[in-house]
C-alpha cells in the first residue's frame, strides 16, 4: 500500500470514529457532515475523498454496528444448547445490545437511503446474519419446514422480538413497562419454541 493510500485509509478510520461517535451521542438525525469532519480534524472535502457521501459512510458506520452485535450475542458460548435456549439468548442479548447502544442499534433501522439508490449487497448480506442465526434453531425444533419457509419464519420472529423492544424504548402506549421487558420478551421465546415443538409431535 502506497503512502497515499495509507494516508487515505487513516483518513477513512478517522471519520468513521467520528460519525460512530457521534451517532452515538446525538443520534442519526442530527448527524451533519461538517460535525464529523470537524471532529475528525478534516476539511468538509476530506470527506468525500475518503467516502462517496454522508450516506455512504452512515452505511459504514452502520456495518461496524452489526458487527459489533454479532459479537455481542455471544453465539459461540451457546451452540451446545437446546434450540430453545439458544433463541432465548438470541432475544435477551439483542435487547441488551439496543439498551447499551441505543442510537447506534436506531440508526440500522432509521437510515433510509436516496430513493432509486439501492443498499450495497456486501451491507444486505451483513443484515442477514441475524436471520441466519435465528434460523438455524428454527431448523431443528422444526425441521420439516423447507428452506423458503424458516426464512420467512426467521423474519416473523426477528420482527416480532425487534418490534416488542422497539416500541418498549420508543415509550409507546401500547409498549411494555420497561421494567418487564426482559421477563416478557423471555416468556415469548419459550412459548414460541414450545409451540414450534407442539407441531412437530403432532
Amino acid at each position: 500500500m502506497g503512502r497515499r493510500e495509507e494516508k487515505r485509509e487513516y483518513l477513512k478510520a478517522r471519520l468513521l470514529e467520528s460519525a460512530r461517535d457521534r451517532i452515538a451521542r446525538d443520534g442519526l438525525g442530527n448527524l451533519r457532515a461538517r460535525d464529523v469532519t470537524q471532529d475528525a480534524g478534516c476539511a468538509l472535502g476530506g470527506l468525500y475523498s475518503a467516502y462517496a457521501d454522508l450516506n455512504d459512510l452512515i452505511i459504514h458506520v452502520n456495518s461496524t454496528t452489526l458487527k459489533a452485535l454479532e459479537q455481542s450475542l455471544a453465539l459461540t458460548e451457546v451452540k451446545d444448547r437446546s434450540p430453545a435456549d439458544r433463541l432465548r439468548n438470541l432475544a435477551q442479548g439483542y435487547l441488551k445490545f439496543a439498551l447499551a447502544n441505543r442510537n447506534l442499534w436506531k440508526a440500522l433501522f432509521d437510515h433510509y437511503l436516496p430513493e432509486g439508490i439501492p443498499s450495497p449487497q456486501w451491507h444486505l448480506d451483513e443484515h442477514l446474519f441475524l436471520l441466519s442465526v435465528i434460523a438455524e434453531p428454527l431448523q431443528e425444533l422444526q425441521p420439516e419446514m423447507s428452506t423458503e419457509d424458516r426464512a420467512v419464519r426467521a423474519r416473523t420472529l426477528f420482527g416480532a422480538v425487534h418490534g416488542i423492544i422497539s416500541i418498549t424504548l420508543e415509550a409507546r402506549f401500547v409498549g411494555l413497562p420497561p421494567e418487564r421487558l426482559e421477563r416478557e420478551l423471555d416468556e415469548f421465546i419459550i412459548m414460541i419454541a414450545a409451540g414450534a415443538a407442539s407441531q412437530r409431535e403432532t
